[in-house]
């Protein structure tokens, strides 16, 4: 038999870059967030709806990019995507008010809502079923390290040169992953280093293109649905994550912007979460090869996953910086291994022709339900003086209600 070769997790190191760059991108924002607001004199409602107008870009941007990631191919649909999105973040440097930077987050959401559909659609066309939630949970964990080299990255631009030159160096990571992209990405068919071995083990479970998918015909899949209603319900969680853990943790224990206070707790929470990614991925993976069906491995691991999220009801009365970070990062851990199952979820209902189509308009759905988390943090904060406790309280009882959507949905086989 010939060997299986490891083509495939070096296009999955490819997408996994494009990730970190992505969350890099995101979570500049909210890591500057103070220092922006006294520059600005931001109130916690014009943060909130300068989040809000990148959800907005968000969700046009993932109905149309999944769409575009099935047209064009992966290949040039994702270096599209990433050129669009690292202009965008360079562009923020030179916004002066909260309009700018309205406007610079709209067009920066609607170019990274083709992140994961072109990551999805990467890992549908190289990894078979066995190795494909370990693959989802091993290129999410850009996300976590992203957000983790955030904090330590900004404060030493912020101190050396301020705050402009942190988005035109962010810009530039994207045009350089861009050329790497460009060089060394092909499908499994067309690629010049593709063995024979690695091409049979990866067609085991894939099957051989069929024709388009009409999109009238991708609206009427149960798949479609079962994903979309999970995702908008859990998804929004992360964006919480990522936009109100810096402004909460200055706020509840003074911290600064540096790495050796805010900086500290957030490289803990994120790495936690890349574990949490990586093991949910494999937890299923490791269902799957030992003859559970897919559909049921995932589902009866985001069931663990949501049992694994109920301490976070007991961060807001955490006595310490480093009490409330061990919630978080549980609970952080636990929602990014949820997510590495319910994307395999999406991957394994769908056929490979309309995955990218299924995900974006899923994803449009997380991005609206995003819209609506922004805003709703936005006003509980302002009409209860900043107070997290409602929040924290709410998050468990979204992924109860989504599992068992996921469960009464899921396509059944005849």
């Amino acid at each position: 038999m010939a060997a299986k070769g490891k083509l495939r997790w070096a296009m999955l190191a490819l997408v996994f870059g494009a990730t970190t760059l992505n969350y890099i991108d995101r979570a500049a924002l909210g890591i500057m967030q103070p220092v922006l607001a006294r520059a600005m004199q931001w109130t916690a409602q014009d943060y909130a709806n300068i989040n809000f107008w990148f959800q907005v870009g968000y969700a046009i941007g993932y109905a149309l990019q999944g769409r575009l990631m099935d047209s064009l191919g992966v290949r040039r649909g994702f270096a599209l995507a990433v050129l669009v999105w690292s202009l965008a973040a360079a562009a923020h440097g030179f916004a002066a008010g909260v309009a700018g930077f309205m406007v610079c987050r709209f067009v920066l959401g609607f170019a990274e809502a083709g992140n994961y559909p072109g990551c999805v659609k990467t890992t549908r066309l190289w990894f078979p079923v066995s190795e494909r939630a370990l693959a989802v949970g091993i290129f999410n964990a850009g996300t976590n390290v992203g957000a983790m080299l955030t904090p330590i990255m900004i404060p030493f631009i912020l101190a050396v040169w301020g705050w402009q030159p942190v988005f035109f160096v962010i810009g530039a990571l994207g045009i350089a992953w861009l050329a790497a992209w460009w060089k060394h990405y092909h499908d499994p068919d067309a690629h010049p280093r593709m063995s024979a071995g690695e091409l049979a083990h990866i067609r085991s479970t894939v099957e051989p293109a069929a024709a388009r998918v009409p999109y009238r015909q991708v609206l009427r899949m149960r798949a479609l649905w079962t994903f979309a209603i999970g995702h908008m319900l859990t998804a929004p969680v992360f964006w919480f994550y990522l936009y109100w853990l810096p402004p909460y943790l200055n706020q509840q224990f003074h911290l600064g912007i540096s790495v050796a206070e805010l900086g500290a707790p957030l490289i803990v929470i994120y790495l936690m979460a890349d574990v949490g990614s990586i093991i949910g991925g494999a937890l299923s993976s490791f269902m799957v090869k030992r003859g559970m069906d897919a559909v049921r491995a995932r589902l009866l691991s985001m069931l663990l996953c949501a049992l694994c999220l109920l301490p976070v009801v007991f961060v807001s009365s955490a006595s310490g910086v480093w009490l409330a970070t061990a919630y978080i990062s549980i609970a952080i851990a636990a929602h990014q291994a949820w997510t590495a199952n319910i994307w395999s979820l999406a991957i394994d209902m769908t056929p490979k022709e309309a995955v990218a189509s299924v995900f974006g308009l899923g994803g449009m759905c997380s991005a609206i339900g995003g819209m609506f988390m922004t805003q709703l943090v936005g006003w509980v904060l302002t009409r209860s003086g900043n107070n997290y406790t409602l929040l924290f309280t709410m998050i468990p009882a979204a992924y109860f209600i989504a599992l068992a959507w996921m469960f009464a949905m899921y396509p059944r086989r005849s």
